[in-house]
């Protein structure tokens, strides 16, 4: 739910030396697991920096735009910490709550609230998203941004911002503290003036599913290592209480439509459960822009993304914020969740999950920029990758990894053959549709 306002230590040496050599030997960047014990699958990139969040506004240490940095909030916390922004680049802020322990209770309200505000502490933008009635311990994320627009007169001057970060906590609910990955980056002005409205209209037919065989691929832990997707089916599987990431990269006018569905059992049990799998849609600066859920009763299920409007640059000025969340190309995420409770009625074994996409729309030209084209991380490794399922791999198991140079070049040949390759409501400072 959203709303919007303005193991051993030899155990763990072995595995992250087998991680260091295969991070040399494949060339892709090394992953970290999460500080503490919540949410262990999630995946950091290798370096990633720890940051304490300040108690008061002047105590927040200061982030660096496009870096990734790992935190962590106690139960009614309040962070924050301090951004320098100059007067003229609209600034997106994200942070990616990880619930935990595994197991942990929680309820519907169980929330993170982020917002950005100025030096004086008015709000630029906050928005706050609860665990909702997907009530256990997965990731997801709540975004605010500066937006600099002729005729606004808050949060336009340059000089020091603060991302702030609060969490709510039901009585009842496991008082553990939640892991944090927290990022901002910056989108410069354009450089000449363009429209200021949305676009009034978009295509709205019902795209009809891609037929053909469904590729196998395996979905990330996290927005870091999530498996790149492409139009057409996919076939994966997902154990009860885990959550996959895929990125869908979309380029300016695309438009994309998304569904996913559990398989049914040989022989199905008895019993019902009413948000078992969750598909949830984040556009490339982790902003939440809309999501579904399906029931299982051990039959097949499928659920699809309500229709979505195009990329485009104008999406922002949107009253709408599904559409507002449209509005920068780049990778968009799709994160798949599938319930615990799944596992209890119905058995905890790995359940056949597909997904479809279809992009449609040519692709257009983008906005004039007045600074250095945004990359919203359209270069990032793909954990489709035979490479980056390996390193996953690594992380997921429990037991001892073995590898000798042979049999990591054997392994990685096999991988890459085998790969084969709900809405916010918006209360910003600044005007209606300025997000």
């Amino acid at each position: 739910m959203r709303t919007r306002r303005g193991r051993s230590r030899a155990g763990a040496r072995r595995i992250g030396a087998a991680a260091a050599a295969l991070g040399v030997l494949l060339g892709a960047p090394g992953l970290a697991h999460a500080v503490g014990p919540p949410s262990p699958s999630y995946r950091f990139p290798d370096g990633v920096g720890d940051v304490v969040g300040g108690q008061r506004d002047k105590d927040g240490p200061l982030l660096e735009a496009d870096t990734a940095y790992r935190s962590a909030i106690k139960p009614d916390g309040k962070l924050y910490f301090r951004l320098v922004l100059d007067g003229k680049s609209d600034a997106y802020v994200s942070a990616v709550a990880l619930p935990g322990p595994t197991g942990a209770k929680l309820a519907y309200s169980d929330s993170i609230k982020v917002s950005l505000q100025d030096a004086t502490g008015e709000d630029c933008d906050s928005q706050r998203r609860s665990i909702g009635s997907a009530q256990y311990p997965h990731p997801f994320a709540a975004s605010a941004y500066r937006a600099v627009r002729a005729g606004l007169s808050s949060c336009q001057e340059a000089g020091t911002y603060y991302m702030v970060i609060e969490r709510q906590t039901e009585p009842a609910s496991t008082r553990s503290d939640w892991g944090l990955d927290l990022r901002y980056t910056t989108e410069p002005a354009r450089s000449a003036p363009g429209p200021g409205t949305a676009p009034s209209t978009r295509p709205s037919a019902s795209p009809v599913p891609p037929t053909g065989v469904p590729r196998q691929v395996h979905g990330g832990t996290g927005f870091h290592d999530a498996a790149e997707l492409s139009e057409g089916q996919w076939k994966d599987s997902i154990r009860p209480g885990e959550t996959l990431f895929f990125r869908v990269p979309l380029e300016w006018g695309q438009q994309i439509s998304a569904g996913g569905g559990l398989g049914g059992m040989a022989a199905p049990k008895d019993g019902y459960v009413g948000t078992a799998l969750s598909l949830q849609l984040y556009n490339p600066v982790w902003g939440p822009v809309t999501g579904t859920s399906a029931p299982y009763d051990g039959r097949r299920k499928e659920t699809v993304l309500d229709p979505l409007a195009p990329v485009s640059y104008e999406n922002r000025f949107s009253p709408s914020d599904d559409t507002s969340a449209m509005r920068v190309d780049g990778p968009y995420y799709l994160a798949v969740s599938l319930s615990p409770e799944v596992g209890q009625t119905f058995g905890a074994t790995p359940y056949d999950l597909t997904l479809w996409l279809t992009v449609r729309g040519q692709t257009k030209a983008g906005p004039s920029y007045a600074g250095r084209a945004p990359d919203f991380g359209s270069s990032r490794p793909s954990a489709g990758d035979g490479s980056m399922k390996l390193l996953a791999a690594i992380g997921i198991g429990t037991g001892t990894v073995l590898v000798s140079g042979l049999g990591v070049w054997t392994l990685v040949a096999r991988r890459r053959a085998a790969a084969g390759h709900p809405g916010p409501v918006h209360h910003g400072g600044g005007a209606p549709g300025a997000r």
